[in-house]
């Protein structure tokens, strides 16, 4: 990485927005999306993702779609997802999804994998939760084989087998930018090296620095397969906002419900008010103006040895006029004072 390449991307998880005061509909939160895909990309960010849930207030369940259309409405951002869950979709229906996408963008496609945190889509699409490791492995191993070879025949214990198949339309040769998303599991670190594939980081809680283990533990075993050096990336929720104040309070009154929530189904800690200046002061929110934030960023990155920071900027029922300005600020003031944080730090190194 150098500072003037370090990247800087927003993630989405299709949540609904409000406009003073009522509810957006699920088509006006789709339509509003593609908007602010728009907005990112003249604001001078460098990537724009989306997730993949099944859930009330989510509507990111046909990720491909959405991004085909953010890609008409765009010409340079790259258009990637924020997980997809490759557990529950079939490898060749999502290379088909993102070849398509890949070429109606002009080369802008992009993915991130994981095993899915939630895991709604398993009953959603007869897939069993007691497969949940198997599934992922082997259409793991079968995707990439997709991407990477011409023609493929292959065999596994839960999909019928391809004889010779060469899908169409092809993607570029070796495929498109695929990254595996990694919570706190070692194994899935060690897996990602193991293909050769970048590894983004899902932090969500806690100090970032505790994943600077699940770092060396990568670059270790990259080095071990024989693989050169790949880009490190982190997920990360947060808000940007002309004051500190401003931002803090803004995104107290939305998280706080999502988080209580959560907590209830998954027996997280309870989001107290303490506890959330903790995770702005020092842990995985980053929240406050676009000085408090760039210098977050740009520590955690010299920290963790990124390559990639996004932040996940929507969250259940925010206003869209805070997520117009945390796009706004995050392109066009956070991104620019991060590198500008980097060069010096190399500089002076």
């Amino acid at each position: 990485m150098t500072p003037q390449t370090f990247e800087i991307g927003l993630n989405s998880f299709g949540e609904v927005a409000t406009d003073h005061g009522r509810t957006l509909s699920d088509a006006e939160t789709v339509r509003l999306l593609v908007a602010e895909a728009a907005l990112a990309e003249t604001s001078g960010l460098d990537v724009f993702s989306v997730g993949e849930h099944y859930r009330a207030g989510h509507v990111d369940s046909a990720a491909p779609v959405l991004l085909s259309a953010i890609a008409t409405a765009t010409e340079r951002i790259r258009l990637g997802t924020s997980v997809t869950v490759l557990s529950t979709n079939d490898p060749v229906r999502l290379y088909h999804d993102f070849s398509t996408l890949d070429a109606v963008s002009n080369g802008r496609a992009q993915l991130v994998l994981g095993r899915a945190s939630a895991t709604e889509s398993f009953p959603l699409f007869g897939y069993d939760l007691a497969d949940y490791e198997e599934l992922f492995e082997e259409k793991l191993e079968l995707f990439m084989r997709l991407q990477r070879e011409e023609t493929v025949t292959w065999s596994g214990a839960l999909r019928t087998p391809l004889v010779e198949q060469r899908l169409r339309p092809r993607m570029p040769s070796g495929g498109i930018p695929t990254w595996i998303g990694v919570g706190g599991s070692p194994h899935s670190v060690v897996r990602a090296a193991g293909y050769g594939l970048p590894l983004m980081m899902a932090i969500t809680g806690g100090r970032p620095q505790r994943f600077e283990g699940h770092v060396k533990l990568y670059q270790q075993a990259l080095q071990q397969a024989g693989h050169e050096p790949l880009p490190i990336g982190q997920h990360s929720l947060g808000l940007v906002a002309d004051t500190d104040e401003e931002a803090v309070e803004t995104w107290w009154q939305y998280w706080q419900p999502v988080v209580a929530q959560v907590a209830e189904e998954r027996g997280f800690y309870k989001p107290t008010r303490e506890r959330y200046e903790a995770e702005i002061e020092q842990g995985a929110l980053f929240v406050g103006s676009p000085e408090t934030v760039a210098h977050k960023i740009a520590q955690t990155a010299r920290d963790l040895h990124l390559n990639r920071f996004d932040l996940k900027y929507d969250i259940m029922h925010l206003p869209r006029q805070a997520r117009a300005r945390t796009i706004e600020l995050l392109g066009r003031e956070v991104a620019p004072r991060v590198r500008e944080l980097l060069t010096k730090e190399s500089t002076h190194g």
